[in-house]
């Protein structure tokens, strides 16, 4: 468990003035917009988790007994048995639940954010680094997430005296009743900010544009989420931001179809080719690749060339490329490919289309290929 108090560099007997003293202080000296040291990132979210367990009345008796209220079920021993349930949630099943129980505090985690990301067959394949800019809320530099302008603080709301909350007895058939609702002045925090920051009108953050680079690894494919942790939005009070989800979109390729890690490609082969056999130049991802075509490939024959496909995301390996051949048959002949076509056909006993098709004669395939070229 995380030394909260040496974190901030505070006795564990420090009054709430001194801690968020310290935590000015810190938040000034390690926001990444004004610190570029490596680690200012990380030692500015440890410092801001520990303002945010520290100027909590409740998380802080919390941590002092023990546990700790930022992990789940408060990090601590529970003799109720379920994770994070409690007396007070004895009380809330009993009396009603969502009912304040002393002041909140202003330091709140930032929302996570999600940005759609569209990159060619080519880099989703084999993986690249992009530079995105988006705009996110990030902790105010002014006043450093706190909310109060220089040389002001917040004060001790006067309706609530710092509880957060308004209590009130009612008369009922089962006789007084008791309920509380939070405090309208203060809104729950039990304190309220009379000269709020002018940068961010007290609420700890600002909106900014800043540019980040994604690494997107081999393999991904549309849907596909990437996770940066801590990228997010700043929350309320310059509380720690959330995530940042990077979700991958595939674009169209105008030759390639993708299934899975698998690439399927169309070829369309001369009928002569088809018959004879031939070997024919294909881009891949990876470049030209001769294929082999046996002798005697029908249309909607697939050929199956195997690690030419997309890298396995996760693991070792490729797909395959799969070949789609389709077989065109000439529409329009001269004088001189009919008369031959026709020989070939009495050659092999194909006048009619139930003819025997085993007999064939090299030399006048040899004349149709000469003659018919690639068509």
């Amino acid at each position: 468990m995380a030394d909260y108090y040496g974190v901030l560099g505070v006795s564990r007997d420090a009054g709430p003035d001194e801690i968020k003293k310290a935590y000015r202080k810190l938040a000034r000296e390690l926001h990444p917009d004004v610190n570029s040291a490596p680690d200012a990132a990380d030692r500015f979210k440890e410092v801001t988790a520990a303002y945010e367990v520290l100027s909590d009345p409740k998380k802080r008796q919390m941590y002092d007994l023990g546990g700790d209220p930022l992990q789940p079920g408060g990090g601590g021993g529970n003799p109720f048995g379920g994770a994070g349930f409690g007396f007070g949630d004895i009380m809330d099943a009993f009396f009603g639940g969502g009912q304040t129980r002393g002041p909140r505090s202003r330091v709140q985690r930032g929302q996570d954010a999600l940005l759609r990301l569209e990159i060619p067959l080519a880099d989703a394949a084999f993986g690249t680094t992009r530079e995105l800019t988006l705009d996110t809320a990030v902790v105010c530099n002014r006043c450093g997430g706190d909310g109060c302008a220089p040389g002001s603080e917040p004060v001790t709301c006067d309706i609530c005296h710092g509880r957060g909350e308004i209590s009130s007895v009612q008369r009922s058939f089962l006789g007084q009743v008791m309920t509380s609702r939070p405090c309208n002045q203060c809104r729950g925090y039990g304190t309220v900010i009379p000269s709020p920051c002018p940068e961010c009108a007290g609420e700890g953050r600002v909106r900014s544009r800043r540019t980040l680079k994604v690494k997107i690894p081999a393999g991904v494919d549309t849907g596909t989420r990437i996770q940066l942790s801590g990228e997010g939005e700043v929350g309320p009070g310059g509380g720690p931001p959330g995530d940042l989800y990077v979700e991958i979109i595939e674009a169209p390729h105008p030759h390639f179809t993708r299934q899975g890690d698998d690439l399927h490609v169309e070829v369309r082969l001369p009928m002569t080719a088809a018959a004879l056999g031939a070997s024919l130049p294909i881009e891949t991802l990876d470049g030209p690749f001769q294929l082999h075509v046996k002798p005697g490939t029908q249309s909607g024959h697939l050929e199956r060339v195997p690690a030419r496909g997309v890298p396995h995301l996760r693991g070792s390996g490729r797909g395959d490329l799969i070949v789609h051949i389709e077989v065109v048959t000439p529409t329009k002949l001269d004088a001189e490919q009919e008369k031959l076509l026709r020989e070939l056909a009495r050659l092999r006993g194909e006048e009619h289309p139930t003819g025997d098709l085993s007999t064939g004669q090299p030399n006048v395939f040899s004349k149709i290929r000469d003659i018919f070229g690639g068509r």
